[in-house]
């Protein structure tokens, strides 16, 4: 996941699914929010508003900062904000640098204290910042649209876009300039700029709401996750590896539980889908089970489902204020898949062969049971899959998960991926334990590698924090986002360090009291998170606006999911997966065992995310939502409509579906990891083709045309420039097993 980029309302905003949404509105009172901060705030001193510069490479100074600084701070930013766009808009030049470099470096003080803002309430959303965080959200919508509609600033914008061509044939613009002129144009035209002003009026109204239920949506399931809990004995957790037992235990004395027997298990996903895996209680199984599928809906004061409702209602009449008739054509439209009809065929191709496979799946679980003369009540639950997968998995394939996890330890995989970063783009982590950041288990490291013409000298490349354990006040999941954005197009006079780029990636591992020991699937997420963070460091952009992360959705997903491929290789394992005790090399039996294994239960994963992406689009787009519209119903009657699996749910249900109703960003386009999935597949042949997974070449490729590019070329035309054609699916259903 990629959350919201530099928190620039003049970029094309990418908020995080997994956060709250980052725009909001000042059409409603500040009052409330003016009272709350005044007590905590002082104006003079605030340290989001001086000078970074005496900080190590101009970073935010975390241990200065508290929540009542950040509301204040925004203030004086917007405002900042405002009077860079109204100069823009009123300036006599018409050049490039005038409008559109200016517009590119405007908001430099809202970007920088923003930054810091859109990664706390993610990352450290604490009490007091969930406040400031609600009164803000309704604020910070308003300030977006008003950036948009300044009185002639879109005048200008259009008047570059109407020239682009005519300049670029000159030979005075680079294609880079074209690309930001037609990407800033669109970024308008898509929120109401062309509207009357009574219908830009109800457009911002819109979008203010939405920020202010979406941010509501988030704060309930972390309210949930936070508060729900199952304490149980050591002898109830039967069956679960001891990393398991011990990680269970750590979560009940970070819990404040004193008893020397109580443990914990939790709603983040790495405790409770290993008790899944290897619980032998059944009744425990589904207590959490049923606690774990009904986030934001476990308190009648929490109820998401009614907010979702609300969501989907404005989100539909935004849709039809912008011409079109439901929000999936809306949001679509400007995505490598262009319309919703191209989403639906290639999900349901995905999803009739993965329901096969899945039955199959099943199939083999039910002759297990049988085969050991076991009845289980009901049949094969959802609650029940993973457990019986997972003995499938080691009676036919003679591989346990658990014997792989000590090989696994997060120092071991977080060394792999640095080492494969190294390998194949000459990157160097060098860890900087005297610079503290927000929290005591945030790493941060210096990212360098060799200069061009002097490859014996090294330069600095980023700043990287590392966030990888689960703790109160964090959202769930896993995310790269970025406190400061890569650009060479720096405000006269700035030092170069603040085109630097700061990438932080979380992760929510279950901490161990001793070493933290990963699953293969927690370590697929640590690279997948890393191929985020490579597009963030390797970014090389003029342009802030069309650097890192700032593509298209459903593009956003392939270097973060091509990177996951290397953790596969044996290669990387052999030379990294080392036993965290003994530091034995991990045997070669048993990574033919995991390969062996590999693509069973594949159905089960591929069911289980496709539902999701196929509900998504159906559920947005309805052209109506009446007044009885039940968003629980319509999702029993569309997976019954469409063959969900018995024995499988969505991967994420309605009510907890953060991708969808915490933000808009991924809404209609929960489908884009599957997309990309096709891409990444496809790239990831390339390199196998050379026969080195390391191929220099094809690494240098990859580099210019996946990681490093932005936004500066469409999408299609950097894949084609790296591959020489169209992507091919059958590297992606081979790869799957369903070719």
């Amino acid at each position: 996941l990629v959350t919201t980029r530099a928190f620039h309302t003049t970029k094309a905003f990418r908020p995080r699914a997994l956060s709250p949404a980052l725009t909001t509105a000042l059409s409603v009172s500040t009052t409330a929010a003016d009272n709350m901060c005044k007590t905590t705030a002082i104006s003079e001193g605030n340290p989001l508003l001086q000078s970074w510069a005496a900080q190590p490479f101009h970073l935010p100074p975390f241990e200065e900062i508290n929540p009542g600084h950040f509301q204040p701070a925004l203030e004086a930013a917007m405002e900042a904000h405002i009077a860079d766009l109204e100069a823009i808009a009123s300036c006599t030049d018409n050049d490039f640098d005038s409008i559109l470099g200016a517009y590119d470096r405007a908001g430099s003080l809202y970007g920088k204290v923003g930054g810091v803002y859109g990664n706390y309430i993610s990352s450290l959303n604490t009490p007091d910042m969930q406040e400031v965080q609600s009164a803000m959200a309704p604020i910070l919508s308003r300030h977006r649209s008003k950036c948009y509609n300044i009185p002639g600033l879109f005048e200008k914008v259009t008047s570059m876009y109407d020239i682009r061509e005519e300049m670029a044939n000159k030979g005075e613009w680079t294609a880079e300039q074209v690309r930001l002129a037609e990407r800033v144009y669109t970024a308008f035209v898509r929120m109401g700029v062309k509207l009357n002003e009574e219908e830009k009026k109800e457009y911002g109204d819109i979008q203010v709401e939405l920020a202010t239920l979406q941010t509501k949506f988030m704060q309930n399931i972390l309210k949930d996750e936070e508060t729900w809990e199952m304490v149980i004995t050591a002898e109830d957790m039967a069956g679960c590896p001891e990393d398991l037992v011990a990680a269970a235990r750590q979560a009940a004395v970070d819990r404040g539980h004193e008893g020397a027997d109580e443990h914990v298990i939790t709603l983040g996903r790495s405790l409770v889908e290993p008790f899944l895996t290897y619980s032998t209680r059944r009744d425990l199984r589904k207590k959490a089970f049923d606690a774990w599928t009904s986030r934001g809906e476990l308190s009648e004061e929490r109820d998401n489902l009614a907010i979702a409702t609300k969501i989907l209602r404005l989100r539909k009449r935004q849709a039809n204020l912008m011409g079109h008739t439901t929000f999936s054509e809306y949001q679509t439209e400007d995505t490598m898949a262009q319309n919703p009809e191209n989403v639906m065929n290639l999900c349901m191709d995905v999803w009739k062969r993965a329901k096969e496979a899945a039955d199959k799946e099943r199939a083999m679980m039910e002759s297990f049971l049988s085969e050991k003369g076991d009845e289980l009540e009901g049949g094969i639950q959802p609650w029940d899959w993973r457990f019986y997968a997972e003995q499938v998995r080691q009676a036919n394939f003679n591989f346990d998960e658990s014997e792989l996890k000590p090989y696994l330890s997060l120092d071991a995989v977080t060394n792999a991926v640095f080492d494969v970063s190294n390998k194949l783009y000459g990157l160097k982590y060098v860890k900087r334990d005297d610079i503290k950041a927000y929290h005591k288990d945030v790493n941060v490291y210096e990212v360098r590698r060799a200069k061009k013409d002097t490859p014996d000298e090294d330069e600095l490349v980023a700043i990287f924090l590392h966030d990888n354990f689960s703790r109160a006040h964090k959202s769930s999941g896993a995310w790269m986002s970025e406190y400061r954005t890569q650009t060479k197009n720096l405000i006269e006079g700035a030092d170069p360090i603040e085109g630097v780029p700061i990438v932080s990636n979380n992760n929510n591992f279950a901490k161990g009291s001793g070493a933290t020991l990963l699953s293969f699937d927690d370590g697929t997420t640590l690279f997948h998170e890393m191929g985020h963070g490579h597009h963030g460091m390797l970014s090389d952009c003029t342009y802030e606006y069309l650097a890192s992360t700032s593509v298209l959705k459903d593009f956003v997903e392939l270097p973060s999911q091509l990177m996951e491929h290397w953790l596969e290789e044996p290669v990387v394992l052999k030379e990294h997966a080392k036993h965290y005790k003994t530091g034995e090399t991990v045997p070669d039996d048993l990574l033919a065992r995991l390969k062996a294994a590999s693509l069973f239960n594949e159905g089960f994963a591929t069911v289980e995310y496709t539902a999701c992406a196929l509900l998504d689009m159906a559920v947005h787009s309805l052209s109506e939502y009446d007044d009885d519209f039940d968003l629980s119903e319509f999702e029993k009657k569309y997976l019954l409509e469409i063959g969900m699996p018995q024995g499988i749910v969505m991967r994420h249900r309605p009510a907890h579906f953060a991708h969808l109703f915490a933000s808009s960003s991924y809404a209609s386009g929960y489908y884009v990891y599957q997309w990309a999935q096709v891409l990444d597949n496809d790239v990831f042949a390339a390199f196998q083709e050379t026969g080195d997974v390391f191929d220099a070449e094809t690494a240098e490729r990859c580099r210019r045309c996946i990681y490093s590019a932005g936004n500066t070329v469409a999408p299609q035309d950097l894949f084609k420039a790296f591959r020489g054609r169209e992507p091919d699916t059958s590297f992606f259903l081979k790869n799957k097993g369903m070719a």
